[in-house]
């Protein structure tokens, strides 16, 4: 069976080194090629390569979703429940200031799922989700 295909996502950044910090450091996701002006960051598996550009950092658009404005352009992965709330401790307790804090959104009705929101140091926002039942990714 051939391997799932795997994401590439580029982003903009304004410093290399917070970057590496961050993604390498708090969120764990290994380093890879780099260069002056960028950086690759293995996240489970997909590609994500910070490249500094501190002039396309801005603030983001937001869409109300749920009560909550919701960043339009955000990135994240889907994560088993446990290794969510793994992930959401350890943001907790590294301080970080969330977008959204982590919580159930439609609790006890299709797509249940366990969500946050929260920012690179350059602005760039993060969703991380997980599901009791995967099934229910794109249930309606």
């Amino acid at each position: 069976m051939p391997a799932a295909p795997a994401f590439h996502l580029a982003f903009p950044v304004r410093d290399l080194d917070e970057a590496r910090r961050f993604y390498g450091g708090l969120l764990g996701c290994p380093e890879g090629r780099s260069s002056d002006e960028w950086v690759d960051f293995n996240l489970h598996g997909h590609q994500i390569v910070a490249h500094l550009a501190p002039q396309e950092c801005a603030q983001v658009s937001t869409s109300a979703v749920d009560g909550h404005g919701v960043p339009v352009r955000h990135f994240g992965l889907i994560l088993e429940m446990d290794a969510w709330q793994a992930l959401a401790d350890k943001l907790r307790a590294a301080g970080t200031k969330f977008i959204i804090d982590p919580y159930i959104r439609f609790k006890g009705e299709v797509g249940e799922q366990a969500t946050m929101f929260f920012l690179d140091p350059s602005g760039n926002a993060l969703e991380f989700k997980a599901f009791a039942d995967m099934s229910q990714v794109f249930a309606k």
